[in-house]
């Protein structure tokens, strides 16, 4: 095998496969990065639950496969001149790797073990500008849930239908949702959970633009195309929360916020919360203001956001990092937080009324010493 190749274009591709290479695992082969030259060069990693292969514009001199150490591969490539990079590799799998005046010597394995990422048909796919995939993930993945004994809840739910696409997590805690309607009919309906390990790597991958990505579902795969880049995993099996139950819709309290304002005041207090000193933050919503304040061993802090609305004098205690995390996603400079009373969510909605993102935040039952 043998293949020539621009620098930069390869450590890209190597380090976007090396994502799901397995870094222990009882096959040695899935410890290193599959490469295929033929008709095109194709770099693949795969951990058994997520595979991703991309795709590279190179010279292929000779055709050929191999298993290369991906680690080593990605240090040697990224460290060489920004020229050509040859890689060949002979009978005995010694791997020379040459550019400009530099060129190392090292030692591939044999393929044939490699196992074959799962088929996905192309028939039932989808198509959604990167940047609005992005924002879907970006803005949801967060409230994932990390506890392993409900898998279902460690990835996100999506819910296509001919106009729009949701998007929803929750960890038990927290409800994060977004949609995005689509500007012609997607011709598809379908509902799955997909693994929020794998959506962080689509995530990485989609870029700000306009350009189309596109997912496909299979019987128990899901794939994404994204340019060069095809992402294969599992999808994760179980009840997912009935979202639409849970979510209040009626909350009689309804105050608007700055954004940036709001999130800076909640950072004050919180920095004297810890992961260690789990304190939550109390706050009083008034007529037009919010003042949190919380107690820990450490001190006491104090802070007033200025809102638009009369929260009544309602009192409810939070994890602040929780709100925080919901700030930070919600795309928009100002927002609507719709509250009940003081034993019901916190409800994050735009404030122009739209359904495009919705985030629930749990309140925290507050002690009476605080």
């Amino acid at each position: 095998m043998k293949f020539v190749c621009e620098k930069a274009l390869l450590v890209s591709a190597i380090s976007v496969a090396s994502r799901t290479v397995a870094p222990k695992s009882p096959m040695a082969a899935l410890e290193g990065i599959h490469v295929h030259a033929g008709m095109k060069l194709q770099l693949t990693g795969y951990n058994l639950e997520t595979g991703i292969t991309v795709s590279v514009p190179a010279e292929i001199v000779e055709t050929g496969t191999c298993i290369l150490p991906a680690r080593l591969f990605f240090d040697i490539v990224r460290k060489l001149p920004d020229e050509e990079v040859t890689v060949s590799v002979d009978d005995s799998y010694k791997v020379s790797i040459r550019c400009g005046i530099s060129s190392f010597t090292i030692t591939a394995t044999d393929a044939e073990n490699y196992p074959e990422l799962p088929d996905v048909e192309y028939a039932n796919g989808v198509s959604i500008p990167q940047r609005a995939l992005k924002e879907l993930i970006s803005g949801t993945i967060f409230a994932v849930s990390e506890n392993q004994t409900r898998p279902v809840h460690t990835g996100c739910r999506f819910e296509v239908t001919e106009k729009d696409m949701t998007v929803v997590a929750v960890d038990g805690y927290r409800l994060a949702l977004r949609r995005f309607h689509f500007e012609e009919a997607s011709g598809r309906v379908m509902t799955f959970v997909a693994p929020g390990a794998a959506l962080k790597e689509v995530e990485k991958i989609l870029g700000d633009t306009d350009e189309e990505a596109r997912f496909t579902l299979g019987s128990k795969h899901l794939m994404f195309q994204i340019g060069e880049a095809t992402l294969v995993c599992r999808l994760l099996e179980g009840e997912f929360l009935d979202w639409r139950r849970v979510l209040p819709t009626e909350n009689p309290i309804k105050l608007t916020a700055n954004v940036e304002q709001l999130n800076a005041s909640i950072e004050r207090v919180s920095l004297i919360v810890s992961e260690r000193l789990k304190s939550p933050v109390r706050c009083v919503f008034s007529d037009n203001s919010a003042d949190f304040k919380t107690v820990t061993t450490i001190g006491a802090a104090h802070d007033v956001c200025p809102v638009a609305g009369d929260g009544k004098n309602l009192e409810i205690g939070f994890n602040c990092r929780y709100l925080l995390d919901a700030l930070k996603a919600v795309p928009a400079q100002e927002v609507t937080l719709e509250l009940s009373n003081g034993l019901s969510p916190i409800v994050l909605t735009p404030t122009d009324g739209s359904d495009q993102f919705a985030y629930m935040v749990l309140p925290v039952r507050l002690k009476e010493s605080m």
